[in-house]
């Protein structure tokens, strides 16, 4: 969320950033959010005006009692009780201001950062780098569900009788593959200084409005009925959110924390064939990367966090690349984010695995995550990564490690998280 001051100072600058990502419909909302706020600081001053002179009249009604002029100063007295009346009538009127002007702020995307280049969507995101050499084997690659079914390894079947399509069962070494990459990017976290962290699975209301905008919250989360409650699309969520309204000296940033959980995502509007499977589902695990940092290191943190996963694709001889998305693919909580994308022989062409974004102060700002500096509080920064999602990831693995013969080669680093074995028959 942008910080209102700068908003008033630059409403043209909050224009224009609104035209890069392709949001000319929410233009309004500057002029629209800069007259309510013009009275919502009217109203306020005349609340402020009113509560100073009560404070006057009552001071006078305590002299006039002493005084014996009780007349007098019981005619103060109802005009302290007309004027309480008013003030209530006032104090209505700036919550319900305040409100609107929170609900429009929250709907103006942030300030992107200079970098970021301009586009309408992902067709035109930028690819700024190339991680190891894609192969394309000369055998035919199945698709990654027909691989699992070879090794025994899924059953969609029995998971769309218990749960619906975008569920399923992951069995015998497959299952443990998945377990083994979740336990061995945990391992790669905590080995760069990350603190290992098992966060809550569901969160409330006011966190979810902290950490994200409100149509991601309607195409993500599911809502607990009867709760105020919702289930979590990334441990980042909670993550974030374990900051919430809390003050922190300079010198204790930053905190790096890297998290394992289960995500539930409603994922709206996926289709086609890559929809199939294990790509886009309803649950999955993750481990995560997140950092809350001072703002002139937010920078030097976002080529930090992306770079851990490149790395970690590379150690499992994984080919990536990275890209820079556009203007118009960021949500509007973000300042910038890059995408890293696995090589699939089977496709002939990479596909996203992890997401990396900056929300500069949009989060800190929404939640009250606040700094104590040498010249006073300031709002933190909050970046965070994907480490590895597997079954998504699995795609990736299983298609750069498969044999002609349908077996699956283990690399060296995930050996000991699979007993020792070398290959999966």
């Amino acid at each position: 969320m942008i910080d209102i001051k700068f908003l008033r100072e630059n409403p043209d600058a909050v224009k224009e950033n609104i035209k890069k990502k392709f949001q000319d419909h929410k233009l309004h909302l500057v002029d629209d959010v800069i007259e309510l706020d013009v009275k919502s600081r009217q109203v306020k001053q005349m609340a402020d005006n009113l509560r100073s002179n009560r404070n006057k009249l009552s001071k006078e009604i305590g002299n006039l009692m002493k005084q014996g002029k009780r007349e007098e100063g019981n005619a103060l007295k109802e005009e302290v009780s007309r004027q309480a009346e008013e003030l209530k009538n006032l104090e209505n009127q700036e919550a319900e201001l305040s409100a609107n002007v929170t609900e429009i702020m929250m709907q103006i995307p942030q300030i992107i950062d200079p970098d970021v280049p301009i586009g309408k969507d992902d067709s035109e995101n930028v690819e700024i780098e190339r991680f190891g050499e894609p192969v394309v084997p000369e055998f035919e690659v199945p698709y990654h569900t027909d691989i699992m079914e070879a090794l025994n390894g899924i059953d969609l079947d029995a998971a769309r009788k218990v749960a619906g399509n975008g569920f399923y069962y992951l069995m015998g070494d497959i299952a443990r593959l998945h377990s083994a990459v979740i336990s061995y990017a945990r391992d790669f976290m905590i080995d760069r200084g990350f603190t290992y962290c098992v966060p809550p699975f569901m969160i409330r209301s006011n966190v979810v409005t902290g950490v994200m905008s409100f149509a991601e919250m309607d195409s993500m989360m599911y809502k607990i009925e009867g709760e105020d409650l919702y289930l979590i699309g990334t441990s980042e969520h909670s993550m974030i959110g374990k900051f919430i309204d809390t003050i922190h000296n300079e010198d204790q940033l930053p905190y790096t924390l890297t998290s394992y959980s289960p995500c539930f995502r409603k994922e709206k509007g996926a289709h086609g064939i890559e929809e199939r499977g294990v790509y886009r589902i309803h649950q999955f695990e993750k481990q995560e990367m997140i950092v809350v940092c001072k703002p002139d290191e937010s920078k030097m943190w976002f080529d930090m966090l992306w770079q851990n996963t490149v790395d970690l694709f590379r150690s499992l001889d994984i080919p990536v690349r990275t890209l820079e998305c556009c203007s118009g693919d960021l949500a509007d909580l973000k300042v910038r984010s890059l995408d890293v994308e696995a090589w699939s022989p089977r496709q002939k062409k990479y596909f996203e695995v992890g997401s990396c974004s900056n929300l500069g102060d949009a989060q800190a700002r929404r939640l009250k995550i606040r700094v104590n500096g040498e010249n006073g509080k300031y709002f933190a920064h909050t970046l965070n990564n994907t480490v590895v999602a597997p079954p998504r990831m699995l795609i990736a693995f299983l298609e750069n490690n498969l044999n002609e013969d349908g077996s699956i080669n283990i690399p060296v680093a995930l050996r000991p998280y699979m007993g020792g074995k070398e290959i999966i028959k």
